[in-house]
């Protein structure tokens, strides 16, 4: 049924020679403007809440350079955004199926063990964000409410409340996120 295997979804040498390639002539400014796309390809998909951002970066980069060889791309940024898009759809319209034979036995320990681990990680959480000062806590908690539309217009009039530019906001929040980050999976690990 048209299923593909890993190797179809790697990079080749010859289709990340032609992506660098396209990027810049020279070699090392290509290396540089590759990483920039890469990294702006994570931030699209962990800011649109989609599950594995790097692995969603790494397929775009992947379709893209296999694109580049099928057709004639004028703006491989804007491009690499396009294939963005559509791998966040897809990903989103993607079923998430649960393997079930009927053994409630088998079943129910991994099901137990994973509610266990949501459990931890939740606590984990709610004790590190309590572990951030109550200016930094309530930015996150702002920064993150909402729904679409709301959740930007909330984050602008966040931004001016502040005083501050979107990427001020945007690198504030960034930054107590990875601190918050750093503090889950220590006590995650730390619990275990």
């Amino acid at each position: 049924m048209g299923h593909r295997n890993d190797d179809s979804r790697s990079i080749t040498a010859e289709g990340l020679a032609r992506l660098l390639a396209r990027l810049n002539a020279d070699v090392e400014q290509a290396g540089q403007e590759y990483e920039r796309l890469r990294r702006a390809l994570v931030k699209f998909f962990d800011w649109r809440g989609a599950p594995a951002p790097d692995e969603c970066a790494d397929e775009t980069i992947d379709r893209l350079a296999r694109k580049l060889d099928e057709a004639a791309v004028d703006d491989v940024r804007n491009y690499a955004h396009g294939i963005a898009r559509l791998v966040l759809l897809e990903r989103r319209r993607k079923p998430v199926f649960a393997s079930f034979d009927g053994n409630s036995a088998e079943t129910s320990a991994p099901v137990a063990q994973a509610s266990d681990e949501r459990e931890r990680l939740h606590d984990c959480f709610e004790q590190c964000l309590a572990e951030i000062p109550g200016d930094g806590r309530s930015l996150v908690l702002s920064y993150y409410a909402g729904e679409r539309f709301a959740k930007i217009a909330n984050r602008r009039r966040l931004g001016a409340a502040l005083g501050l530019s979107e990427n001020a906001l945007r690198s504030r929040v960034q930054r107590l996120r990875d601190r918050l980050e750093q503090c889950v999976r220590a006590c995650v690990s730390r619990d275990k």
